[in-house]
């Protein structure tokens, strides 16, 4: 795995809108070469966000009152809410490197920052023909605790990860994740209560990214 040093940049709650106008923002300095590498960590109100190949019948009931976003990023449906630290990744990517090959360094690198929290984990290869197979899981429960959705433009990746630490797994029930009815959701909290804080687990993540 390269060194890739970030720029931190951290935020409490941020309207999911909003955090799409920032980023996208973030994503024209970086191509302009106006600011480095940047790794946002921050968090969203509750919200369902979809990707371009999300089918219909994989979203929530309205009823549910939780807005649904489209979004250009790739993957499926993700859930996002308050006890959810997401990541959003602005890197401009090396001449020799595809938007697949950052994917997998950020699933290593999240595999790192989990483990060091004592929870060992593993990124996970697509067979032939499945739904993508991207994002964390847990080695011992085998239960999903990372989403990843990601693309590039001109060279520089947006969007990125979400991992659950302490927020309400419940709204994952309502809709299909990632394009995979039976995954098993799961957060900090639930595979080790001991570190299942946001303070805690905020520079944990910082430091796998080398992001400061």
């Amino acid at each position: 795995m390269r060194q890739r040093p970030l720029s931190l940049v951290q935020d409490d709650l941020v309207d999911y809108e909003k955090a799409m106008e920032q980023m996208t923002d973030l994503v024209g300095q970086r191509q302009r070469d106006e600011r480095p590498d940047t790794l946002w960590l921050l968090s969203h109100p509750q919200v369902y966000t979809v990707g371009r190949r999300t089918p219909q019948e994989h979203l929530p009931d309205p009823s549910r009152g939780i807005p649904v976003v489209n979004t250009g990023r790739g993957g499926q449906l993700t859930y996002h809410g308050p006890g959810q630290l997401v990541g959003y990744l602005i890197v401009k990517l090396g001449e020799d490197e595809g938007i697949v090959d950052y994917v997998r360094e950020v699933e290593l690198r999240l595999v790192r920052a989990l483990e060091t929290m004592g929870v060992p984990a593993e990124r996970r290869d697509t067979p032939p023909g499945s739904e993508l197979l991207t994002g964390v899981w847990t080695r011992e429960t085998g239960r999903k605790i990372v989403s990843i959705g990601m693309r590039q433009s001109r060279g520089v990746t947006s969007h990125g990860f979400a991992l659950n630490v302490d927020g309400d797994l419940t709204p994952w029930n309502w809709a299909v994740p990632c394009g995979m009815p039976e995954v098993d959701m799961t957060s900090l909290q639930r595979e080790a209560p001991a570190v299942a804080s946001m303070d805690q687990v905020r520079p944990v993540v910082a430091e796998a990214f080398e992001a400061s």
